[in-house]
């Protein structure tokens, strides 16, 4: 069996990094777990998530992978490193991008959305320290973006309305650059569009994902279009025309 990239995510969050991958490396396999059967990590404790980190990987290498993306800011920024103690596999972890977000800001004011997990994090703050003493880093809990996300409600007006709860705080305090520290925030990039400032830059990091594995894998010589599987953990049968296979864990 051809062996594969495996990415996995609390829920289809991870799936915004899929696109940059096979633009990238268009010839490897995926193996995509969406864990709802877990679902949120971003409010468990750590312990918590590192064990079920671990189920998820092992069930990652029972399907041939050769390398783990960990598709989640709260699993990377908590527990990555622990991961990558127990398995002899590369693993790549979605870390905020407060690098290109500190390059980027003219203003000197960097908004950040993410999980509460996210934020407590020893690795975020040891960020921020590296690439942001120089800049004003204003941040948000996502309180419902990622449900709004699996959900697939739509652009309504409530929803642009909670955007704009969220985001107004950091306009207020001179922000020019938005961070999305969630795999699922990307997928409201849109909608946040429309209720920003044109001068407002998102960040999105998923080309350097990208970029990082291929960095870490041996070069692929198939001519063959790679191939994704989609499981779930949970009861989500399909999720915007994806159609995902239960796996029981």
């Amino acid at each position: 069996m051809k062996q594969a990239i495996g990415i996995f995510d609390s829920g289809v969050g991870g799936l915004s990094l899929v696109p940059a991958i096979q633009e990238r490396l268009p010839h490897e396999d995926i193996v995509y777990i969406a864990d709802h059967g877990f679902f949120p990590y971003g409010e468990k404790s750590t312990e918590a998530v590192f064990a079920r980190a671990k189920e998820i990987t092992a069930e990652l290498v029972q399907h041939n992978c050769k390398l783990i993306l960990v598709a989640c800011n709260t699993v990377t920024t908590q527990v990555i490193d622990e991961l990558r103690k127990a398995y002899p596999l590369p693993f790549v972890g979605i870390e905020p991008a407060i690098k290109p977000a500190a390059a980027t800001t003219k203003t000197g004011v960097v908004g950040v959305l993410a999980t509460k997990g996210t934020f407590k994090s020893a690795l975020y703050h040891q960020t921020i320290a590296q690439h942001a003493s120089k800049i004003k880093v204003v941040e948000q809990v996502g309180e419902g973006l990622v449900e709004m996300v699996e959900n697939d409600q739509g652009e309504t007006e409530e929803n642009l309305e909670v955007l704009h709860t969220l985001t107004a705080p950091l306009l207020d305090q001179g922000m020019d650059t938005l961070l999305l520290g969630c795999t699922h925030y990307p997928f409201l990039a849109p909608s946040l569009k429309k209720i920003l400032p044109e001068t407002v830059k998102i960040i999105d990091n998923s080309p350097a994902v990208a970029k990082q594995i291929e960095r870490l894998l041996p070069l692929n010589t198939s001519t063959s279009k790679g191939k994704i599987r989609y499981y779930t953990t949970g009861e989500k049968k399909s999720w915007r025309g994806i159609s995902f296979t239960a796996l029981p864990l």
